[in-house]
Formats: C-alpha cells, sequence, structure tokens
C-alpha cells in the first residue's frame, strides 16, 4: 500500500471541516417543554455549552429560535460597545444627569452611570447615546457588528425596542459567544468593561469558581434573558425568549426557566438566586 500526501492532506480538511460544522449542530431538546410548561410559558431557548472544549448547542422550539425579534433592553450590550467606541462615555463611572422625565420605574428617575443604566436597564441613557450617534453611525456600527437584521430605522421610540431591529435567539448567542472571547471588532478593553457591567452573579461551587453574565429585555409582548456562566473548563452560553401575555406578571418566568435549565445540565449551582 503506497502512502498517498495529498490524499492525507484532503481527508484530514474534510475531517477538520466536518469537526467545525458537526460541532455546533443543533440538538433539538423537545423534553425542554416541561421547563416552559412548569410557567405556562410559550417561547424558545438556545444553549451552548462549551465545556471541556467541545461545543453542544442545544435549542428548544428550533423555528422560533431562528426567528427575529426586537432584542429590546438586550440591545444595551452591544449598544454600550457603540458608545464607548464612539467617545460618549469614557467609563463606567461617568455620570449622566437625569432630564427630569418621570418614568414609570422609580430607579431610572435619578442620575445614572453606565453600570446603574445596564442595571436597572435605564432607557433614556441609550436614547440619548441614540441621537448623539445618529442613523448613519448606528447603522454602521450594527453591520460592522452583523447584528441581527442591522436595521435601526424607527418611525417613533427606541429603534431597538419599538422599530426595526430584529434578532434571533440564534444569532444572540453567536453574538454573546464572540463577546465572552474578546473578538468583536471592539477594542479589547471596552468588551471587558461590558462584560464586567453583565456581572449577575458570581461564587464557588466544589472548588470551582464560577460567573453568571446576562442581561434582561422586554418589548412589552415578549420578553429576553440572553447571557453565559463562566467555568473553569468553559462557559454555557444562553438565549430566551418568551411571550409575555401577562406583562410585567410574566418577567420571572425569563430567568426562572432558564436557571432551571442551567441547573439540570449542571451548568448553574443549585445555591444561586
Amino acid at each position: 500500500m503506497t502512502f498517498d500526501p495529498f490524499k492525507v492532506l484532503v481527508a484530514s480538511l474534510w475531517l477538520v471541516s466536518f469537526g467545525l460544522l458537526a460541532k455546533d449542530k443543533n440538538i433539538e431538546q423537545e423534553s425542554w417543554q416541561r421547563y416552559f410548561d412548569a410557567y405556562q410559558a410559550t417561547g424558545t431557548v438556545v444553549i451552548l455549552d462549551s465545556r471541556t472544549g467541545v461545543n453542544k448547542r442545544w435549542v428548544y422550539n428550533p423555528s422560533r429560535a431562528k426567528k427575529a425579534y426586537s432584542p429590546a433592553s438586550t440591545f444595551k450590550i452591544p449598544h454600550s460597545l457603540f458608545a464607548l467606541d464612539a467617545g460618549l462615555v469614557k467609563d463606567e463611572f461617568q455620570v449622566f444627569t437625569w432630564d427630569g422625565v418621570k418614568q414609570s420605574y422609580s430607579l431610572h428617575n435619578q442620575d445614572q452611570n453606565l453600570r446603574s443604566a445596564m442595571r436597572h436597564s435605564a432607557v433614556w441613557v441609550y436614547d440619548a447615546f441614540a441621537k448623539q450617534l445618529g442613523y448613519e453611525k448606528s447603522l454602521r456600527y450594527l453591520q460592522k457588528l452583523q447584528y441581527g437584521n442591522s436595521d435601526p430605522q424607527t418611525e417613533q421610540g427606541s429603534y431597538w425596542i419599538e422599530g426595526n431591529l430584529a434578532i434571533s435567539a440564534q444569532q444572540q448567542i453567536d453574538f454573546l459567544a464572540q463577546l465572552h472571547k474578546n473578538k468583536l471588532p471592539f477594542k479589547i478593553e471596552h468588551q471587558l468593561l461590558v462584560k464586567d457591567l453583565l456581572v449577575n452573579e458570581a461564587g464557588s461551587y466544589q472548588g470551582n469558581d464560577w460567573i453568571l453574565r446576562a442581561k434582561t429585555g422586554w418589548q412589552g409582548k415578549y420578553g429576553w434573558w440572553v447571557g453565559w456562566v463562566e467555568w473553569p473548563d468553559g462557559a454555557v452560553y444562553f438565549a430566551l425568549n418568551i411571550d409575555t401575555p401577562n406583562r410585567g406578571k410574566d418577567l420571572f418566568k425569563r430567568k426562572a426557566i432558564v436557571k432551571d435549565i442551567l441547573r439540570a445540565i449542571n451548568a448553574l449551582p443549585e445555591v444561586a438566586i
């Protein structure tokens, strides 16, 4: 039997390309419907588990996971990168003076910095960013990032809530994975800062430190929770959206469903609140 280096090279390249495709293949999880049924919720969730170096992408309700929705306040993640890059904000300590316009959420009715604006989803801070950036610059940033449909048009209101901008749960996962790895087309220090703003919880479990970074979003008719849990052997990314027919009464379900699933796959300790 003769050794043919060309055939070996071709076979190796095929195996590598197949591996790159196969490692991120969607694995449908119909059984996860029970987590949605437990809260009488309708929606989708995508989980990308990169622990041990092998990506496993699980999805419940795959047709909805591919459908694009307004990102609502989950857009504060890339929007913060835009503002930092454009020099609209220097750091997380810069104060934005409240304009005095009363909002329904009391924590919005006060001065904010980037950290509090992210934590409390202070839309007025990001409306100011959008106004300062303008349509053309916002469009260029969206296209540079290839974020969802990259469309910042709106007839009225915030383009990421009432406007045309839309992104799917699958696309949210891809965006989050790039941010986690500092591979977005923005300065690394800005990506590190935004990730720091996203810290929700952290702890240690059986000698392993973990960090939960995430952001909620609510358009009115549906809500999001997107983010990831960092472990020493890799991250577990998640993106959930659900319908919210009962409006505010449904919002707790976003985190509850995701946390139940993360605990079921040993991606979040039982003690996490």
